[in-house]
């Protein structure tokens, strides 16, 4: 007796099943492919059900030191991986510093808004010089505090990056190093001067 409510049961949760199964794939599956179909979503298929996917299409986004790195976002969550080749090694792109301006020319004293002047020698220098990135760091001589310096360096970067991105070039990562990575010696004027610059690398 107990075998035969077993068979009748299990033939019952068959008949069940069976008839979802169909109605899924009568109504709605072909409802989500017209769908899909339209809208040029991909369909992914489980388990007798087809449901819409999303399309992820993977970019590449370059670090400050000029590596890639695949990135995904699904609008929730990021992903990201490094690019490497079929032997590990991370794929780098060279990157060099190809333009220094002298901070005097191109700003006022204790100040980070670019003249007019100095505004169109930036564009034309990014119009025309050819890189895939920038990357863009500002110094300053060892006058005031560290941190005024580091905020000055920092205001005096982003200027630039504004110009360089007014002409569609793409920047990276911006930098304000301060008076922290001098280039000459802060012992007299001249070393002053030259350390009063923002450096543009070129990512190539």
């Amino acid at each position: 007796m107990a075998k035969q409510i077993s068979k009748a049961v299990y033939a019952a949760i068959a008949g069940a099943a069976f008839a979802v199964t169909s109605t899924l794939m009568a109504g709605v599956t072909p409802a989500y492919a017209h769908h899909a179909q339209m809208s040029g979503d991909p369909i992914i298929s489980t388990q007798n059900r087809t449901v819409r996917g999303e399309r992820y299409i993977p970019g590449i986004w370059v670090d400050p030191d000029g590596c890639e790195h695949w990135v995904m976002d699904d609008g929730v969550e990021g992903y990201m991986t490094p690019h490497v080749t079929r032997q590990g090694i991370p794929v780098c792109r060279r990157g060099n510093v190809c333009g220094v301006m002298n901070t005097d020319q191109f700003f006022a004293t204790d100040k980070y808004h670019i003249t007019q002047h100095g505004q169109q020698r930036l564009r034309e220098f990014f119009a025309g010089a050819n890189a895939s990135a920038y990357i863009i760091a500002g110094h300053t001589d060892s006058r005031a505090s560290d941190e005024y310096n580091m905020r000055l360096s920092m205001n005096r970067a982003n200027s630039v990056a504004r110009v360089a991105q007014s002409t569609g070039a793409r920047v990276v990562d911006v930098r304000g190093y301060g008076e922290r990575l001098p280039a000459a010696t802060n012992h007299t004027a001249t070393g002053m001067a030259k350390n009063r610059r923002v450096e543009i690398i070129c990512i190539r």
